[in-house]
């Protein structure tokens, strides 16, 4: 597998090889456009100025004559002939005068124009540009002027500057060359540090964090990758805790339910003490059950994302969860009371919202004081069924209320027998009222109690919305 670094000196190669073959294509451009082009009009020019000279009839030898003089110094080869055969014993090199004059250069010829020819030449060992201008009278091609130059090459053109522009180019490629690996060195820093950060995140180090050099997208990258450790960290350790918790929460229970067994098996507790620590074992018995169904529940709302929602009269299913709490509430001597509207509908599940209520019911007995009172009500609020459960109890600090929906939090952190509850019971309800597509808070005063509010879409807003 290629490296990143590897691929980005590969694209950087890439660019340079494309470069300089545009490079080398712009240059016989111009050197065909600028030079070549150039040098062919100034023949055809001079070609032409002199064909003035001639004034018709045969070709004389005083226009012969002044043709070889300006050829001594001009800067092109010009010859003046009465026939094209002749000009092999003129110009210094061989002349096919098929290929020169074919029957389509004859043609241009007699009709005024003037043909210019291109080739390679191996007495120069470079290209010859020929203009041929021609002599007529009368429709008859009288002679010829022949023109040729010998082009110079693109390094002869450049061979005063050759040293200069290679070293200069050599001089450019090292430094495009440090450039681009200092460049990748500056890339690839933040992505080798990221590249650690993750190896050691992969063993188990999940405090690892990279630190944010940049706002391009690599320092966006890194933000995301240390959000997500984060993430990652805060559900190590929410699991580490909940794992803690859970084996707390067990291990009492086992213990007593383990060592009273042992003892009555053996014999070693008196007959006299026998009920009683039956009857303890059957207490702790039920703990780990209700721990073992607060788990499976909060597990199951976990993973049901939707729920097929029924019309339920609110009223009716408060009045049923109030009467399941009501042994539990004349042990503490204590009065439940329920103010509903009869009226209400909630588009909901019958068997989870009395889950909801039981909880919260539950907490609210839990934390509260004999002879006191809970208070259940429930009315309309816009498209809304608003439930209050509010209590008499001991209350909650401020600083408790953000964490009161996690898992096995409790605001007495001794975790003692007698506090009671498994820390569940409000994770649930935040579960279950999720998935009714409702929301709720807490609000609640040190030693004069609590009011939890809840909201649960009504069915006639629930079934236009689904209509």
């Amino acid at each position: 597998m290629k490296k990143i670094a590897t691929k980005i000196w590969l694209l950087v190669l890439g660019f340079l090889v494309i470069t300089i073959l545009f490079m080398y294509s712009l240059t016989n451009f111009l050197y065909e456009r600028l030079y070549v082009q150039d040098k062919e009009n100034n023949m055809v020019g001079v070609g032409q100025k002199l064909a003035t000279m001639y004034e018709g009839g045969k070709v004389t030898n005083a226009l012969i004559d002044d043709v070889d003089r300006y050829n001594m110094y001009a800067d092109v080869n010009v010859f003046a002939v009465r026939n094209p055969r002749e000009l092999s014993a003129c110009v210094p090199f061989d002349i096919d005068y098929d290929t020169l004059i074919g029957p389509q250069e004859r043609k241009q010829l007699l009709a005024g124009e003037t043909v210019t020819k291109q080739g390679y030449e191996k007495r120069f060992d470079r290209q010859v540009i020929s203009v041929i201008v021609p002599l007529v009278h009368e429709k008859r091609l009288e002679g010829i002027l022949y023109l040729y130059f010998p082009l110079e090459k693109i390094v002869e053109l450049a061979k005063k500057d050759i040293l200069l522009i290679s070293t200069g180019a050599l001089l450019f490629l090292m430094m495009m060359a440090l450039a681009v690996m200092k460049g990748i060195q500056v890339v690839m820093k933040p992505l080798n540090r990221l590249q650690l950060a993750a190896k050691r995140m992969a063993d188990g180090h999940y405090d690892e964090r990279v630190v944010v050099t940049s706002k391009d997208e690599i320092g966006q990258l890194t933000h995301t990758f240390n959000e997500m450790a984060t993430a990652i960290q805060k559900t190590d350790d929410t699991q580490k805790e909940f794992l803690a918790n859970v084996s707390h929460e067990l291990r009492t229970p086992i213990s007593y339910v383990k060592g009273y067994s042992e003892a009555l098996a053996k014999g070693l507790i008196p007959k006299e003490e026998c009920t009683e620590k039956l009857n303890l074992i059957t207490q702790e018995a039920d703990r780990m059950e209700k721990l073992t169904a607060a788990l499976l529940q909060l597990s199951r709302s976990e993973k049901l994302e939707e729920f097929t929602k029924m019309p339920i009269v609110l009223a009716e299913s408060l009045r049923e969860a109030l009467q399941l709490s009501q042994q539990r509430a004349m042990e503490k001597q204590m009065t439940l009371h329920l103010k509903a509207d009869e009226s209400l509908i909630i588009a909901g599940d019958d068997e989870k919202m009395k889950q909801i209520m039981l909880n919260l019911i539950e907490n609210s007995l839990r934390y509260s004081d004999k002879e006191t009172a809970i208070y259940v009500e429930a009315s309309a609020e816009k498209t809304y069924a608003k439930i209050t459960v509010r209590d008499e109890g001991i209350g909650i600090a401020d600083e408790h209320l953000p964490h009161l929906a996690e898992r096995f939090y409790r605001v007495n952190k001794a975790r003692t027998r007698a506090d009671g509850g498994s820390g569940l019971g409000l994770s649930i309800v935040d579960q279950l009222i999720a998935l009714h597509g409702g929301s709720w808070h807490i609000t609640s005063t040190w030693q004069v109690g609590t009011t939890v509010t809840l909201f649960i879409p009504l069915w006639e807003d629930f079934d236009e919305v689904d209509d």
